[in-house]
C-alpha cells in the first residue's frame, strides 16, 4: 500500500536516539537535461508517495493523483535541522542521487527529501498522454506541487516528533531544469524556504538559442571546432548521395527525417562539452583532421562508442515517431519534455547563421515543425509569457546562488551576472560542464558522487563549493534567528 512517512513512535524514538550526538553548526539536449537521475548510485531508492491535486489554479476541479517522493534521514540533527529539498526534473526519479548534496546534508544536519516531478516517472496522472492530457504539465503546476509537497511533509514531520506548528528550516536544490524550479520556487514562495541552490539553472527561455552552440564553439577550440566544422559538411554530402549506409554507420537508421538525424548528431557533440568530458570528442577528431583520416569514421565511432554506448543515449530519442506515442511508457519522459520545450520554453538549439557547429538544417523551422507534428496545430512556446512571469535571467528573487560550469553550452540560459541577493558563480577549468558544483568531473557515467578531483582544476569547484557552503550557512542562520522572533 501506498503511504508517506509511515514511521512507527519507536522509529522514530531510535531515530532522536541515533541522531542526537550529531554536532550543531555545519552539517536535455531534449531529455538529457536531467539523465544523471538514472545512476544507479543513490542515497535512497525507496519511495513513498502522497496524494497530490491535478490542478493548482481551478477551484472546481478536485482530481488528485498519487506523487512520488524519497527521504534520506542518516544525517539529520533532530527534531530541528534543516530539510534539503532536492528537486527533480524531466526524467523519472528513482532515488536520491548520491552528488555533493550528500556532503552538505552531512555537514548541516540536514534531511534530504526529493519529489518526482508531475507526470514523470511513476508520478502520471494519466495512462494516456495525449496533448489533451497533457495541459497540467508545467513548471507552475510543478512549483506548486512542491509548495504543496512541503507543507505536507512540514506537517507530516511534526505529527512524526510529536509537535505543534513548529518549522524546519528549509532550502532548495536543483541543477538544470530543477536548477530553474530551485530559483522560481525561491521567487514565488520565499517564505517557504531559506534559500535556493540554482546550479546550472536555465531560467532564461530562449526562442533561438543560438548562444548555445556558439558556447560549443569557444568550448571546443578552434582546432576541435574547425574539425568538427568539416565532419558536418562530410555527413551533409554522403547523406545526399547514400544517405542509408550514413545513418547506418551512426546506428540511426531508424531517423527517417533529415532534421532528427542532424539533431542526433550534434547532440552527441554536446554532450562531451555539457557533462566534463571534451576530450572524448576532441582529441581523435583533431588527430584524425591533422593525420587526413575520414572524419566521418572516427566521428561515428565517437558516437557508437560513447554517445550510444558509455553514456547509454538511445537514438528512438530523436524519432518524432517516438515523440507520437501517446501510451505511458518507460520512454515517455521524452514526449513530456518535448511538451514542455513546446509550450514554455523551447531553448530551440538552431545552428547561428555563422561558424556553426551543427546542420544548418537544425533552425527554428524544425523545431516548430516538430511541435506541430508531435502535439498538433496551436502548440507554440510563448517565451516572452514565461520570461515575464519569472523574469528571465532579470530574476527578481532574493537567496538564491547561481553556479555554472565554464564550458556549459546552457549556461547562457542561466543568470551569470552576481548581485547582492543574487550571488552567480562561474566555475572555471578545461572540463567543467552542467552542475559541476554538485556532480564534479567528468559526469554520468563516470562520477556521480561529486568528486572534483578529476576537474582540471580541482580548486576552482572547491572554491564555489566553499562560498556555497558559507551562503547556505548564512541564509539557514538568518532564517533561524527569523523564526525566534
Amino acid at each position: 500500500m501506498k503511504q508517506g512517512l509511515q514511521v512507527g513512535v519507536a522509529s522514530v524514538l531510535l531515530l532522536v536516539l541515533s541522531l542526537s550526538t550529531v554536532s550543531r553548526g555545519f552539517a536535455t539536449p531534449l531529455t538529457l537535461l536531467n539523465r544523471l537521475s538514472e545512476s544507479s548510485n543513490y542515497l535512497t531508492k525507496e519511495e513513498i508517495w502522497f496524494n497530490q491535486t491535478l490542478d493548482h489554479f481551478s477551484p472546481y476541479d478536485h482530481r488528485r493523483f498519487e506523487q512520488r517522493y524519497f527521504e534520506f534521514l542518516d544525517h539529520f540533527r533532530t527534531p530541528d535541522g534543516p530539510i534539503f529539498l532536492k528537486i527533480c526534473g524531466e526524467a523519472a526519479c528513482n532515488g536520491i542521487a548520491n552528488d555533493y548534496i550528500s556532503v552538505l546534508a552531512e555537514k548541516f544536519g540536514a534531511a534530504v527529501v526529493s519529489l518526482e516531478h508531475r507526470y514523470y516517472g511513476k508520478s502520471s496522472p494519466f495512462k494516456s498522454l495525449t496533448t489533451e492530457n497533457l495541459r497540467y504539465l508545467s513548471s507552475k503546476q510543478a512549483l506548486f506541487d512542491l509548495a504543496v509537497f512541503r507543507q505536507y511533509y512540514q506537517e507530516s514531520l511534526n505529527i512524526k516528533l510529536n509537535r505543534t506548528k513548529a518549522e524546519n528550516p528549509w532550502f532548495v536544490f536543483g541543477i538544470s531544469y530543477p536548477g530553474a524550479l530551485s530559483a522560481w520556487f525561491r521567487l514565488k514562495f520565499p517564505h517557504l524556504t531559506c534559500g535556493s541552490l540554482a546550479s546550472s539553472a536555465v531560467v532564461l527561455a530562449v526562442y533561438n538559442f543560438t548562444e548555445f552552440d556558439q558556447q560549443i564553439g569557444v568550448s571546443a577550440g578552434e582546432e576541435c571546432k574547425a574539425a568538427l566544422q568539416e565532419t558536418n559538411q562530410l555527413i551533409e554530402q554522403r547523406l545526399a548521395t547514400n544517405g542509408k549506409a550514413v545513418k547506418s554507420l551512426f546506428r540511426a537508421d531508424e531517423l527517417q527525417i533529415e532534421g532528427d538525424f542532424f539533431y542526433f548528431l550534434a547532440d552527441a557533440a554536446v554532450i562531451a562539452f555539457q557533462y566534463g568530458n571534451p576530450d572524448k570528442l576532441c582529441s581523435p577528431l583533431v588527430e584524425a583532421k591533422n593525420a587526413g583520416e575520414d572524419l566521418v569514421e572516427v566521428y561515428a565511432k565517437y558516437v557508437t562508442e560513447y554517445y550510444l554506448g558509455s553514456f547509454g543515449v538511445d537514438v528512438q530519442t530523436y524519432n518524432q515517431k517516438h515523440l507520437q506515442n501517446t501510451t505511458l511508457s518507460e520512454g515517455s519522459g521524452d514526449r513530456l519534455w518535448w511538451f514542455q520545450v513546446c509550450t514554455e520554453v523551447a531553448y530551440f538549439q538552431v545552428a547561428p547563421a555563422n561558424d556553426s557547429v551543427r546542420s544548418s538544417k537544425v533552425d527554428t523551422r524544425y523545431h516548430l515543425d516538430l511541435c506541430k507534428n508531435v502535439f498538433g496545430e496551436g502548440i507554440f512556446p510563448d517565451v516572452t509569457a514565461t520570461n515575464i512571469y519569472y523574469g528571465g535571467t532579470k530574476i527578481a528573487g532574493s537567496k538564491i546562488i547561481f553556479t555554472n560550469g565554464s564550458q556549459d553550452p546552457w549556461r547562457h540560459a542561466s543568470k551569470q551576472i552576481s548581485s547582492p541577493d543574487l550571488p552567480s558563480y562561474l566555475i572555471t577549468c578545461h572540463n567543467c560542464g552542467h552542475g559541476t558544483d554538485m556532480r564534479g568531473c567528468p559526469q554520468s557515467p563516470l562520477s556521480i558522487e561529486g568528486n572534483a578531483q578529476n576537474c582540471s582544476s580541482p580548486d576552482a569547484v572547491h572554491k564555489i563549493r566553499q562560498k556555497i557552503i558559507e551562503d547556505i550557512d548564512l541564509w539557514l542562520s538568518e532564517c533561524q534567528e527569523d523564526s525566534d522572533i
